[in-house]
């Protein structure tokens, strides 16, 4: 009777257990979930699109002629094959800054070299590659942080939060003549029970 209840009180804790897992999971992390969904199936030339919005000074590169129409394909960006490389062509992450400045070495040609037969290109006439390298290599550091850093945020829309936990000034509490000289000062016995409350 008592191994019983043994099993049986296993068996509740295992079922509470799952149960507050899965409520976790379904009400915790749906937000989250969503909005990484979000960014994980925007297409590249959506996501160029929302590049060129926010950085317009960026080289829209974009007046090469489709294979399939003989016509210039505007949406066909070289940001917009800059983020194609990176996601399909090297299965990169689109939401770490690393694996986004491993691509940019890619370009500026301290990493691997592109190959054309791996550069998004194919439904063009010519393939950009050459034009795009020589471009991303123009670009100041300043505009390639700030790529960086957009594509970040467009693939990973959670927000930052930052706790803003203000710091004690001197007017706020009392200073000893160590901390006024620029330089702290040495801790001593009993320094601990000053920051009880």
């Amino acid at each position: 009777m008592q191994k019983h209840q043994k099993w049986l009180g296993v068996f509740l804790l295992s079922l509470s257990v799952s149960w507050g897992v899965m409520h976790f999971n379904f009400s915790q992390l749906e937000g989250w979930s969503i909005k990484s969904a979000y960014g994980q199936n925007l297409r590249p030339e959506q996501a160029a699109e929302m590049v060129y919005e926010r950085l317009p000074e960026l080289p829209k590169e974009n007046n090469y002629i489709s294979d399939e129409t003989g016509e210039i394909n505007p949406s066909h960006t070289l940001i917009g094959r800059f983020i194609r490389y990176h996601k399909d062509f090297k299965r990169r992450s689109p939401q770490h800054p690393l694996d986004w400045k491993v691509t940019l070495a890619d370009y500026l040609g301290v990493n691997q070299s592109i190959r054309e037969s791996n550069y998004p290109g194919s439904t063009l006439k010519s393939n950009p590659l050459t034009k795009d390298i020589e471009v991303i290599r123009q670009l100041s550091r300043r505009q390639r942080q700030q790529l960086v850093d957009l594509l970040v945020e467009i693939y990973n829309p959670q927000p930052q939060t930052t706790t803003n936990q203000g710091i004690p000034t001197e007017t706020e509490g009392t200073s000893s003549p160590e901390s006024t000289s620029g330089t702290p000062g040495l801790s001593r016995p009993g320094d601990a029970q000053l920051l009880a409350p």
